[in-house]
């Protein structure tokens, strides 16, 4: 109820987007085209079809490519947010159950209730395990309320059993279910590395090169180290480090977190005698994805992924070196199964910083094979394996198990991170870094929308006007209760929905009017000052949403009850010319009423592909999304839910290549639909190949799209992830937790508890925090009272759009306030969203640690002291000369 009520205070931030928020193309991340390979005579060996990513956007008329950002480059679903056994409950006090649904399929649940990242945020964190995968979701805790396990899987939509949860008290079942999450996939890699010369069209002219170019080599010194086989006791990837029957060196490297082994063609056993190289075929042509380093200019004829006959390897990598400009071009070839995976190619693919260029791969490359793991050929694969297991372990643990319904979880539990799993991103600037905008706000937020550089916000004191750095300026008073507003500054118009129940009304107001009031310093307007703004027809008003991107006129839809009223904007060329200003009100026009069967959650106005009656307006109500035309009247079932309770959030229009689609939002979950044009009066809204869906971690009571991005706001933490796919690329702890405003830079309220003294700073408060847990929440300074030694504070925070989407935004900078002097801000004044921060211990030592962890809690450690750093190193082919560090394995700068 607390969640549905905060959606009913933010609905114009979460369904409310500009075109430039809602405007994407999944053609930045390639097209599928048939490759033929063919011989030298020409015939025709090999074909398959692929999705091909260059980086070109020719084919996009009036396309401007952005600039490429660093921070473009995100590791999707990492395994510091997505092993949460391994995370929060392997050696913490948690609870698991067993049971079997009503199909008589065994399931496990796993219960703990963490601290989230310490940050006084205490939440149940549960997994389900069953043979189609895992299910992961976060509940909120309440000290007075109870929480049940049966209650627990009705959130997961799972509510019928053929036997009902029973707890598990065998101690090693925290070792069966490690074994179940590593089922998800592997942390570590191996990936092929293939050489070409130029003018090799097989795999066999390709397999057979013994060495490479000195070019190819300082590619691979660019990868990784290299490292002597025989005794190395990192990650092998396949290859024998017994007996050097798989070579005697390899390039391998560490990459946040993930170990990775190359497997180099030309470091692989050679044979004069076997023309195929099955040696090194048996290892690249097993391996999901392979690079292909390809000699030769660029009008050489070009590597194609039929040219190799394995059908195994999904993703080829095709890197091509140029000398005159020191420069690497990318393409990537994609099976035409593989989901669609970042970092989209920039445009042109060229690097010519090689460490940015490095970065880049290593993402992409593990990007895609954690995609690949999700096309039907590895799922089923996995789903079988997964359902084996779980049914061996239900066979061993049902017996002499008593059943269960309630939670006896203590509350001091922690959820510290796993030094292996943590993602250490201490210098890397995130583009959902936040920066702080107002500190100590005193007062509740009801709704507000950004004005230039400004921010208008409805409060319980009255609507405000706040600027960054400047006091307040009061714009209406607090008889004035403003619900719901959109500042339209391109067409001058302030719209808000006010009061409540029967009193509520939509007004209208010239937005270069109250700007007057502002300068002039008139008398602040109240509740009767505005009865000439208000529309006729929307007394009693619950809900309102307008067209986002204005295309050829303002549309506004009203909903009162269940009835729909569409009013637009009058059209007058006379008003115009003569330079007359009338009311804004008289600049409206009262179109038609469409009634519905019931009153709307959600609403959202979707442009049609043309300028006559495509309009529709797509509507959530029961259990149900509706498309409803806008000029018959008619409705037409979207989209049905099947669950008990459904909390709506959000319907947000996107337009892929100008084509209308819908992310609908309700409960954990956010599926995308692909909405056609008008077809004799009803919208052809059948499934299709684009349709997707993901679950959030929490349930959000806001939903924001910034492409590539969209995130998820909850009462605690902001979920980042991206459009096209869902993968999660972060999660961010921000206790109490209000979005403000989402139409142009995203604001939100926090509150934090800083403890210490008022004149410590962000990077004071990280060296003081354990190396292995991730620091606080990085919040303005306050002063602390030396009776409490310890002050809440409230403050408003804004993540600029900027950042997000990568390019610059057309909207008016002017500020409606007095112009004042800007000033360089202070560090004090930049607030980030939490990242987990460098370790102080090295790779290599933290790898030991976690390898010894590991096998004792699996019962597999023989050895009492595992072997040394020294060890290891004393195994490395030692560096060039111009390499300060010779004999270190080295791993990216964020990992340092």
């Amino acid at each position: 109820m607390c969640i549905l009520m905060k959606h009913f205070c933010s609905s114009s931030v979460s369904e409310d987007l500009g075109c430039r928020r809602g405007e994407f193309s999944r053609k930045h991340y390639g097209s599928v085209e048939l490759l033929i390979s063919s011989d030298a005579d020409g015939a025709i060996q090999r074909a398959g079809r692929f999705r091909v990513e260059n980086g070109s956007t020719d084919e996009i008329a009036g396309y401007t490519p952005g600039t490429w950002h660093r921070t473009d480059v995100h590791l999707e679903n990492p395994e510091y947010y997505t092993r949460w056994y391994f995370k929060y409950f392997l050696g913490k006090v948690h609870q698991n159950y067993i049971g079997t649904d009503s199909e008589k399929n065994p399931f496990f649940l796993s219960v703990v209730l963490s601290d989230q990242n310490n940050q006084r945020v205490p939440q149940y964190h549960s997994i389900l395990w069953r043979k189609t995968g895992t299910q992961k979701i976060c509940l909120p805790y309440s000290p007075t309320k109870t929480l049940s396990v049966k209650s627990i899987l009705s959130a997961m939509s799972l509510e019928k059993f053929e036997k009902g949860p029973r707890e598990i008290f065998h101690p090693d079942i925290q070792k069966d279910l490690l074994v179940l999450e590593e089922q998800e996939g592997s942390v570590n890699f191996k990936f092929g590395v293939l050489y070409a010369k130029d003018g090799q069209l097989t795999d066999d002219e390709m397999f057979s090169n013994e060495t490479g170019s000195e070019s190819f080599q300082r590619f691979l010194h660019l990868l990784g180290d290299t490292i002597t086989l025989k005794g190395w006791t990192g990650y092998r990837g396949g290859l024998d480090t017994k007996n050097d029957t798989t070579g005697t060196f390899s390039i391998y490297t560490v990459y946040q977190g993930h170990e990775i082994m190359f497997h180099v063609s030309t470091m692989l056993p050679y044979s004069r005698e076997n023309k195929q190289q099955v040696e090194r075929k048996r290892h690249i042509g097993n391996d999901i994805v392979t690079i292909v380093f390809q000699e030769g200019e660029e009008t050489a004829p070009a590597f194609k992924p039929s040219m190799i006959r394995s059908h195994f390897t999904h993703i080829f990598a095709l890197v091509r070196y140029n000398k005159q400009n020191d420069s690497y071009r990318l393409k990537i070839f994609s099976e035409e199964s593989v989901p669609l995976f970042g970092p989209p190619l920039p445009s042109p693919p060229v690097f010519t910083n090689h460490q940015e260029f490095r970065d880049f791969v290593l993402v992409k490359l593990i990007n895609g094979e954690k995609a690949t793991l999700e096309t039907p050929t590895f799922s089923q694969k996995r789903q079988r394996t997964l359902d084996m297991l779980i049914r061996s372990l239900y066979q061993d643990l049902m017996p002499d198990l008593h059943k269960v319904n309630a939670l006896k979880l203590k509350t001091g539990v922690k959820g510290d991170t796993p030094a292996t799993l943590a993602t250490t991103s201490f210098c890397k600037k995130e583009p959902w870094e936040s920066q702080s905008f107002c500190s100590n706000f005193p007062h509740e937020v009801v709704c507000a929308d950004s004005w230039g550089k400004s921010l208008l916000v409805s409060t319980d004191a009255g609507v405000l006007l706040i600027d960054d750095g400047q006091t307040a300026v009061q714009v209406f008073d607090k008889t004035l209760q403003i619900k719901q507003m959109h500042v339209l500054e391109a067409l001058d118009y302030l719209i808000a929905r006010t009061d409540k129940g029967k009193d509520s009304r939509l007004l209208v107001f010239r937005l270069s009017s109250v700007q007057k009031d502002i300068e002039t310093k008139q008398v602040i307007r109240s509740k009767y000052d505005c009865r000439e703004n208000k529309l006729e027809r929307t007394k009693g008003c619950h809900l309102y949403a307008i067209n986002t991107h204005h295309g050829s006129e303002l549309r506004i839809v009203v909903a009162i009850r269940n009835k729909l009223l569409l009013i637009t904007k009058k059209y007058n060329p006379c008003n115009s010319l003569t330079g007359s200003s009338p009311s804004p009100v008289e600049e409206f026009q009262y179109i038609r009423e469409i009634c519905l069967s019931d009153p709307p959650v959600v609403m959202t106005l979707v442009d049609g592909p043309t300028e006559d009656s495509d309009n529709m307006i797509c509507v959530a109500y029961r259990h149900q999304f509706d498309l409803v035309n806008e000029s018959t009247g008619e409705s037409y079932r979207l989209h049905h839910i099947e669950a008990n309770k459904v909390n709506f959030v959000a319907a947000i229009d996107v337009y892929e290549d100008g084509e209308a689609g819908l992310l609908l939002c309700y409960n954990y979950v956010c599926q995308y639909r692909k909405v056609y044009p008008f077809n004799g009066g009803s919208p052809l809204i059948q499934p299709s190949a684009y349709d997707f869906h993901f679950c959030w971690n929490q349930v959000p009571y806001a939903v924001v799209c910034a492409f590539p991005y969209i995130l998820a706001f909850t009462t605690d933490s902001i979920e980042i992830r991206l459009v096209v796919n869902g993968n999660l690329v972060h999660t961010a702890v921000v206790p109490e937790l209000q979005l403000v405003a989402s139409r142009s830079d995203i604001y939100f309220k926090a509150t934090a508890a800083v403890s210490g003294s008022s004149h410590s700073n962000s990077k004071e408060m990280s060296s003081r925090s354990s190396p292995q847990t991730p620091t606080a929440y990085d919040m303005s300074e306050c002063s602390l009272s030396s009776s409490e030694g310890e002050v809440t504070c409230k403050n408003l925070y804004k993540i600029p759009l900027s950042n997000l989407v990568g390019r610059s935004i057309e909207r008016p900078l002017k500020s409606p306030l007095t112009p004042k002097v800007v000033t360089t801000p202070t560090s004090s004044g930049i607030t980030s969203l939490p990242v987990t921060h460098s370790l102080s211990l090295s790779r290599m030592e933290i790898k030991e640690i976690a390898n010894r962890t590991r096998k004792e809690l699996l019962g597999l450690l023989d050895e009492p002291i595992p072997k040394t750093e020294g060890a290891q190193k004393q195994k490395k082919i030692p560096r060039r000369q111009s390499d300060p560090k010779q004999g270190a394995v080295r791993s990216t700068s964020s990992d340092r």
